[in-house]
């Protein structure tokens, strides 16, 4: 029997950040070369006892031995709020599991971190040696935050090394954020201290800090220099180009995975694990210039120098070309020596050697994510080498194939670059576009059913092909049942029995076959709802993740309110079912009483009928002639009863009053001012929130029919092409919202000599047979077309008698429609002014 592969996870606050990406990364990667699975799971920081954010964090304590055989933690993401203690405790509480931290030691856990105290003391020690400043401010980062505390007590230091005096008006703390940054350095100079350069202790608050300079008029590097650290992506396109302090993340995140899987294995590991860091300079101190912003030869050159060139010979290159690129443990390793036998190949006369050699390696560096721009490095350190190396410069036409190799080299470098580049720009951007859909589309989710449907249509489109997504079904959390699963891009039937909590998926999701990688994350809204866990493979674009941990629990949230709000209906109406069937009879009588008693328009051959459910409902429809034509009105409120009728009384007699006052006004002032009254009357004074479609048409002699409002389609039969026509109307509900004037517009469509309109309530096209199935709007169309030619009447009951005969006992009311209508003798559409 094969051995089980192993499973470990992985610990952070966020997956979008780019040290988190960083960090993912490097863990991804390893974890593949060791062939373990990865669970990668984040909630956000760790609060306090008893603060906020427990429902976001939930998904931490349900990691343990039931899924994992070890933990890494991105200790730095999560330690602000609780401080170094807070993290000690977090950790011991997956005893007894390996637990390996990343960014923060932790006492008795073995803790891979950088020298922070080795970068802010090169930035610090930069600016004072290499420029003179004295007045070197301090931007610091969080107050619990160990990284945060190792980096300020290394700008002490470095002041102190130099003898220059601490001055706090030249400090200030931030949040690792932008805006802090931006707000730190305005603290700093609304003091009115005097300062020459500032070092901060990220990228994110050195960029808030060159912005809330410029603003206050001052120029970096001209009047102040600034540094950073961690050398994330953007500082290298700012403009000025930041100095940092770079960090090798994915190396970071690669190493303790190896860690980790020694102690997995038993094996002993360091306490502690310390990672160089390096100090990279560019224009914002003033020693680069713009070539430097995307990393090029110049930038790279000043990170360290080059070594003589018989130091070591082959060896020693090859150990300073793999310096110069940062790329995670794996697929490519020793690329520096296969590079460098390339050149050989290319020098002995094999053409074109050495640049394919370089493209395959672009490529593969590529899908390690690393920053191709280095190469530059790369192509700089092998002409210094090459060219200063004994024996290598035979002649000017060596030297000369040489130059052209490099400059072909840096071409090659530069376009893969701009194309890897363009390519993350556009994931980015179509990622964007796909969460644009999928929050229109979950907003409109208040059922569970429904959340599925849309979940099998959204997240494949974003690249997903396994997901789970779980809810709790017990009090106390322990259990799940799962509400979706998709298994190779296809939505499948998940199992009905409930499963621990703690197994995070269905049972046989997280299987034993092909190596899995995954992306857990809590189901939640807000800082208390705890609804869930979904599962995601890992692949997609990293800003889908947190995104859609919002969509999801944003609509299990709509889905529990509107299944709350069904439920207490229910109650009501299970405790006053003998008021409500009294209520029913009233219902009735005001429904057919205030159904029109003669349907008289000119030009139209009318015909209709409305037919009561056993339960009444709010059916409504009218016909008013004008002295230039009609008007037609259909609509139905949701619910029964007597307030349903109440409801529809309200839009019959406002209806009816402002059509016979304006005769021509707009349908959609008409449905805009009935909604505003219908809001007040249902929501303030009745206290209830029923609601209503309402479709208004203003038919005129002509054939013109304008209208507005929500409703079922309306269908148009022509005489022509004897075919029906479905015209969608575009409103909103009436009663839904205080005001939807701006979301509810008119539109308009012509009637021809001979054509039917048929207007008609739900109730016909929604009613199900002994199999559930729905009579539907394409049955209707067909009945319509093939009776076409008979009297309105004659017509209407056709309609009602096929929807009778699919369903004896409809569940709710129909109610059908039908005008024919007949042109003017001698009127065209052309001579009606409407385009032929």
């Amino acid at each position: 029997m094969s051995k089980k592969r192993r499973t470990i996870a992985l610990l952070m606050d966020y997956v979008r950040g780019e040290y988190q990406s960083g960090v993912r990364f490097g863990v991804e990667r390893a974890a593949e070369a060791h062939d373990v699975n990865l669970v990668i799971a984040f909630g956000e920081m760790l609060a306090l006892p008893g603060s906020s954010g427990t429902a976001q964090n939930s998904i931490y304590h349900l990691i343990g031995a039931e899924t994992v055989d070890g933990i890494i933690i991105a200790s730095t993401t999560l330690c602000h709020h609780v401080g170094i203690e807070g993290m000690q405790r977090f950790c011991r509480s997956y005893a007894p599991l390996p637990v390996c931290s990343i960014g923060v030691a932790i006492d008795g856990v073995p803790s891979l971190v950088v020298d922070n105290a080795l970068g802010i003391d090169a930035a610090v020690g930069h600016m004072v040696d290499a420029h003179g400043c004295r007045r070197v401010a301090y931007l610091g980062g969080p107050a619990n935050n160990e990284e945060a505390d190792v980096r300020t007590a290394a700008y002490f230091r470095a002041l102190a090394d130099r003898s220059l005096p601490f001055d706090q008006r030249l400090f200030a703390c931030g949040a690792f954020t932008i805006d802090s940054g931006r707000a730190s350095m305005r603290e700093i100079l609304d003091r009115g201290v005097e300062l020459d350069a500032v070092v901060a202790a990220n990228d994110a608050m050195a960029l808030g800090a060159i912005d809330a300079l410029r603003a206050r008029g001052l120029g970096v590097p001209e009047d102040i220099l600034v540094c950073g650290f961690d050398d994330v992506v953007i500082a290298r396109f700012t403009k000025p180009s930041m100095s940092t302090v770079g960090q090798p993340i994915k190396r970071l995140g690669a190493r303790a995975v190896d860690a980790l899987m020694r102690m997995i294995d038993g094996e002993p590991v360091p306490e502690r694990s310390l990672f160089p860091v390096e100090l990279t300079l560019r224009e914002s101190c003033g020693c680069g210039n713009p070539a430097d912003a995307a990393g090029g030869p110049s930038s790279r050159a000043r990170r360290a120098p080059l070594p003589p060139a018989h130091a070591g010979g082959r060896e020693a290159l090859e150990r300073d070309l793999e310096k110069s690129v940062a790329i995670p443990a794996g697929p490519l390793h020793g690329w520096a020596g296969e590079l460098l036998s390339a050149l050989d190949d290319e020098l002995a006369g094999e053409e074109g050697r050495f640049l394919r050699a370089l493209e395959a390696l672009l490529d593969a560096a590529g899908r390690e994510g690393a920053n191709l721009e280095h190469f530059q490095g790369v192509i700089t350190l092998l002409r210094e080498r090459v060219r200063r190396g004994p024996g290598d410069l035979r002649g000017a036409a060596l030297a000369e194939t040489l130059e052209q190799l490099w400059h072909a080299s840096r071409v090659l470098v530069g376009s893969a670059s701009v194309r890897s580049e363009g390519q993350q720009r556009l994931n980015v951007e179509l990622a964007s576009l796909y969460l644009s859909w999928s929050a229109r589309s979950f907003s409109t989710c208040l059922s569970l059913p429904i959340l599925r449907r849309m979940m099998a249509s959204e997240l494949p489109r974003m690249q997903f092909s396994r997901v789970a997504v779980s809810l709790y079904d017990d009090p106390r959390r322990n259990t799940m049942v799962p509400l979706f699963l998709m298994e190779d891009g296809r939505e499948v039937e998940p199992p009905p029995a409930s499963f621990p909590a703690r197994l995070l998926a269905p049972d046989g999701f997280l299987g034993d076959g092909e190596r899995w990688s995954v992306i857990a994350l809590p189901v939640a809204f807000g800082d208390a709802e705890k609804f869930g866990v979904a599962v995601l493979n890992s692949g997609a674009n990293e800003l889908v993740y947190d995104a859609l941990r919002l969509q999801i629990g944003s609509a299990v949230k709509a889905a529990a309110l509107h299944w709350e709000v069904v439920r207490q209906v229910e109650l009501r109406e299970r405790l006053e079912q003998e008021k409500a069937r009294q209520e029913s009879v009233v219902a009735a009588r005001i429904q057919t009483a205030l159904v029109p008693t003669q349907l008289s328009v000119e030009g139209l051959e009318l015909s209709a009928v409305m037919r009561p459910a056993a339960t009444v409902g709010g059916d409504y429809y009218d016909v008013l002639a004008t002295a230039e034509g009609g008007w037609l009105g259909i609509g139905d409120v949701a619910g029964h009863g007597l307030a349903a009728g109440l409801v529809m009384l309200m839009i019959q007699s406002m209806v009816s009053a402002l059509t016979r006052s304006d005769p021509n006004a707009s349908p959609s002032d008409i449905v805009s001012a009935v909604n505003a009254a219908v809001y007040e009357n249902v929501r303030s004074r009745l206290k209830r929130d029923e609601h209503a479609t309402l479709l208004l048409l203003r038919y005129e002699r002509s054939g013109r029919v304008t209208f507005a409002g929500a409703h079922d389609d309306l269908i148009v039969c022509r005489a022509r092409t004897r075919r029906c026509v479905c015209i969608q109307s575009s409103g909103v509900w009436v009663g839904a919202l205080p005001a939807i004037d701006a979301m509810t517009r008119d539109a308009e469509f012509v009637l021809e000599d001979g054509d039917l309109l048929v207007l008609y309530s739900d109730g016909a096209t929604e009613a199900r047979d002994a199999h559930r199935e729905q009579f539907g709007l394409e049955r209707l169309c067909s009945t319509i077309e093939s009776s076409q030619d008979a009297p309105a009447d004659a017509i209407r009951d056709r309609i009602m008698r096929e929807v009778e005969g699919w369903c004896p006992s409809p569940d709710d009311d129909v109610t059908v429609v039908v005008a024919r209508y007949s042109a003017p003798r001698g009127l065209s559409l052309q001579s009606a002014g409407f385009p032929t």
